[in-house]
């Protein structure tokens, strides 16, 4: 098992930027295939990007591509989300998660139910 724990959400204007990291404890979280996942209120949880387990495939939302980078560091067991260029339908609370299995593709990435293990979420509010 894995525990997830989420921090660095917070109120930005638009056009602003903030980093979210997801720490990581428990089984070595280098065998965890990693994922963002957001959801506003009123609507669905939906997938903002994924990661292999060693860092190097990256996926992402067409939403978000080009503004968030995904990464990670087995090292530190933490996962990250730079957000640049933030807008204010980004404002959601973001989720991580996990899974212990393989992934291949962005449509496997985005499927919630592939993720076994979810974090409390952060808030990420983007004023106008």
């Amino acid at each position: 098992q894995v525990q997830l724990v989420e921090s660095g959400g917070g109120l930005v204007q638009a056009g602003g930027s903030l980093r979210l990291s997801c720490a990581a404890s428990g089984r070595t979280f280098s065998s965890y295939t990693m994922g963002w996942f957001r959801q506003a209120p009123g609507k669905e949880r939906e997938f903002v990007a994924g990661i292999n387990r060693s860092g190097g495939n990256t996926y992402y939302a067409d939403s978000v591509k080009g503004r968030f980078t995904i990464s990670r560091d087995n090292a530190k067991n933490t996962l990250y989300l730079q957000m640049n260029s933030l807008k204010p339908e980004d404002t959601a609370v973001y989720y991580c998660a996990a899974t212990g299995n393989l992934l291949y593709g962005r449509t496997n990435y985005e499927r919630r139910l592939m993720y076994d293990y979810w974090g409390q979420g952060t808030q990420v509010t983007v004023s106008s």
